[in-house]
């Protein structure tokens, strides 16, 4: 029996893989042209350390896309050359790591938005440079580039992971540079930590917060009178901190935790332990914080042992070219997802309008749910880059103020609102967006992210109030 469990399971991965090659993942080039082709992402001449200046704007008389008048030029130091008509922004992003196949698609995406701003008149007619740079979700890795583009680029567009955004966040704050965390650790909730970082959707710990509880609504209206629990994780900040939520969310419950597998789940080492133990719990609910092919190595090898669950796990945990492989119909019957914005192909005027600078700009590019991620992220530079121009400060510690300074930011019904002013409980994103897989939806062009519930918040994630991180690393 071990022996056909292990061959069915490397079934699943190897299809999965041979679906995300030729879909979402299409490519892992840090030097990828924008979806406008206007040109090829590079790095920028760094700026000298020289005081701030103020030179003449080689801006047209609109004030570029935000369509107001015409306005003075503002200091500047690093990353913005207004004698050249440059914003440079830079990107660490972990394009051939643990979550290359999620990253490089949202790089497409931060691409296709800065492509059409610049189309259309840039910022005050500056136009913008992104800086990529591949870290392979290293940490080390990470430092080191940030240490290279620091004194090139005005701030960070994004930075994938915790430990790693950890590890240059003292230098981003004595530095005075603003970073886009792509990661959602509930630690950004603290004002000494974010300080100089703009996070955005809901932490980790409350969307499994918000998924449980789902879950469990649907577990009991399914006839299930005291629904039980298994879970398992990563180790670090995304698997426990995501651990903590989920259980924090079945004490308010009293949800019994069958099996608790907070860290169990190594890349690269035997998964069918952790598949074991999920199906020997005899959980009515399975919650998962990983990546897609350890969950797919995890998930098929559960049902290939007849085990049935209602499953749900972190927005990462899922891939859309999971309903390309084996393991559809499964989890067309089992799985509830959430993600931290509206899928591609969803009817909200900012995915609307997202999609329709795809279409103009790259029509052949696979459709993929994370290019909203970057069309996000930018949006949120986008917003802070104007605020600063306005104020007539765009060194890079202007920019950070102006971020700092921020309200209401309105993704057209794309993602929910952020709000950078305020008390930490009152900015914290709390909503959740939740899907079902649909093969349907896959195979008429979409991702196959059927939204059953768009800006959904539980009791338990509404009420919650944080006093620092879910999990402190």
């Amino acid at each position: 029996m071990k022996l056909t469990r292990k061959l069915l399971v490397l079934l699943f991965v190897l299809a999965l893989v041979a679906a995300a090659c030729g879909g979402d993942d299409d490519s892992s080039d840090t030097t990828a042209a924008p979806a406008d082709d206007g040109g090829t992402t590079e790095t920028t001449e760094a700026m000298t350390d020289e005081a701030p200046e103020t030179t003449e704007a080689m801006a047209d008389d609109d004030g570029g896309d935000d369509g107001g008048d015409a306005m003075a030029p503002p200091t500047v130091d690093v990353g913005v050359d207004l004698e050249a008509g440059t914003i440079s922004i830079g990107m660490l992003s972990d394009l051939t790591g643990g979550f290359g196949p999620l990253v490089t698609p949202i790089v497409a995406g931060h691409e296709a938005y800065w492509g059409n701003v610049n189309a259309n008149g840039g910022i005050h007619g500056l136009q913008v440079e992104l800086v990529v740079r591949d870290t392979v979700y290293d940490v080390t890795n990470h430092v080191t580039l940030y240490e290279e583009l620091k004194d090139q680029v005005v701030a960070f567009g994004h930075s994938t992971g915790s430990p790693h955004t950890l590890a240059i966040n003292e230098d981003l704050q004595s530095d005075g540079i603003l970073a886009i965390p792509l990661t959602w650790y509930s630690g950004w909730s603290d004002p000494a930590i974010n300080a100089n970082l703009l996070p955005h959707g809901a932490p980790y710990c409350i969307e499994a917060m918000n998924l449980i509880e789902y879950i469990y609504d649907v577990a009991v209206e399914s006839g299930i009178a005291e629904p039980t629990l298994a879970i398992a994780s990563f180790p670090g900040d995304y698997g426990l901190d995501s651990m903590e939520g989920a259980k924090l969310a079945a004490d308010a419950l009293g949800i019994e935790i069958l099996h608790d597998g907070s860290g169990t789940i190594i890349p690269g080492q035997d998964l069918l332990p952790v598949a074991d133990a999920i199906t020997g719990s005899g959980a009515d609910m399975v919650w998962v914080t990983a990546n897609a092919p350890t969950f797919s190595e995890i998930y098929g090898a559960a049902i290939a042992g007849g085990f049935e669950a209602i499953w749900s796990g972190a927005g990462p945990t899922y891939s859309p070219a999971f309903l390309d492989s084996p393991l559809a119909d499964a989890l067309q019957r089992d799985y509830y997802g959430t993600f931290y914005l509206s899928p591609w192909g969803s009817d909200s005027p900012g995915m609307q309008e997202m999609m329709g600078v795809f279409a103009a700009a790259n029509p052949d590019a696979p459709p993929t749910d994370f290019y909203g991620e970057g069309w996000v992220e930018a949006k949120i530079m986008h917003e802070a880059l104007l605020k600063a121009y306005e104020l007539g400060d765009m060194t890079q510690a202007g920019v950070v103020a102006a971020a700092k300074s921020l309200e209401g930011i309105d993704f057209n019904g794309m993602a929910p609102t952020e709000t950078y002013m305020g008390e930490p409980n009152d900015i914290v994103q709390r909503q959740s967006m939740i899907f079902r897989p649909d093969a349907e939806l896959r195979a008429a062009g979409g991702t196959g992210t059927r939204v059953i519930e768009a800006t959904y918040t539980s009791p338990t994630a509404a009420g919650f109030v944080f006093e620092g991180a879910c999990f402190e690393l």
